[in-house]
């Protein structure tokens, strides 16, 4: 069928119109008819795809720009859907990680979670960051990793009630009132959740990847898949996911117990089409340390907690390369 123009329309309705009462053949209606159809189902189509160009032109006047942190060559931001997960000590863990499989490579850690920021206590941290000579905070380091949370700039009892305007601008501080020096990884322990935080950040600055952090239990991986479905909105490659917690050994009869159900991450990995990035037990040296500030890669290298840790690093590395290519 030829394509109706505008003009061929306007010109089919006067004569419809004019000649209102004369009987036509049907098949000259059901053409018409049709043509009009078509008319107007192509307008409506030019119609949308008008408005939706028009919507991303308005959205991206909207939006930050992404600047880079000075000094850091490469962001990844470690979070979970949920809280309760172990994403700070795997974020630590991680960090350390990195640092142990190339001591060439310079790694930071930033607490991102205002309301309950937990490095000070990993990293056995106290004290509030100096200032440098151009007026930017200098981080503590303990184990060769610089910290930054909000953790030192509060005491350790008080409550951080704040608005969301109030924590946009403690995060903004965060990200760009920092001295990092030269940094290759800096390493992002994220606040629970899909909210204005990871919102801020992502839009803020240029992530190289995300890591979601999970247990196998069913509950945590429905929030775990709502983090990589938000990162892959925001365009921030998701390098995969780390099921922590993925099983018991008992220390007596060595037996295995998943207490949180098994592979459930893995599975989860295989339905976003996402790395599976490894596994981390459910140990009480895990804990033990981490309350001591004294995080596992860093108090037992040689263990299996350890190795498992910087098998995840491995693969985190991997992956980046496998992004930026």
């Amino acid at each position: 069928m030829a394509q109706i123009t505008y003009s061929r329309l306007s010109h089919l309705l006067r004569i419809s119109a004019d000649n209102g009462s004369v009987l036509r053949r049907g098949p000259e209606i059901k053409n018409a008819a049709s043509c009009c159809l078509q008319f107007v189902r192509c307008q409506r189509s030019v119609d949308s795809k008008a408005l939706q160009e028009r919507q991303k032109q308005v959205m991206a006047k909207g939006l930050p720009k992404q600047k880079p942190i000075t000094g850091v060559k490469q962001v990844i931001v470690v979070a979970s859907g949920k809280g309760g997960v172990g994403k700070s000590t795997t974020a630590v863990n991680l960090a350390l990680g990195l640092m142990a499989n190339d001591p060439s490579k310079s790694v930071g850690v930033l607490d991102a979670d205002v309301h309950g920021p937990s490095i000070p206590k990993l990293m056995n941290l106290k004290g509030n960051p100096e200032l440098s000579d151009h007026n930017l905070m200098i981080p503590l380091t303990n184990y060769g990793i610089p910290c930054m949370s909000m953790g030192f700039l509060v005491e350790d009892v008080a409550p951080i009630v704040w608005r969301g305007l109030m924590v946009m601008s403690a995060i903004e501080k965060l990200l760009r009132q920092v001295d990092w020096g030269s940094l290759d990884y800096l390493v992002v322990d994220m606040p629970p959740g899909t909210g204005d935080v990871q919102l801020s950040i992502t839009q803020n600055i240029p992530v190289a990847g995300a890591v979601i952090v999970s247990t196998p239990q069913d509950i945590a991986l429905l929030d775990a898949r709502r983090g990589a479905e938000m990162f892959k909105k925001v365009h921030v490659p998701v390098l995969g996911l780390v099921q922590n917690m993925s099983v018991f050994q008992c220390p007596n009869c060595n037996h295995q117990t998943h207490i949180f159900g098994s592979d459930g991450a893995r599975q989860l990995a295989d339905t976003l089409g996402v790395q599976f990035l490894g596994d981390i037990p459910l140990h009480l040296n895990i804990r033990e340390m981490s309350d001591r500030g004294t995080p596992v890669v860093i108090s037992s290298p040689d263990s299996p907690e350890a190795e498992a840790y910087k098998k995840v690093a491995s693969v985190v590395v991997q992956r980046l390369e496998e992004v930026n290519t």
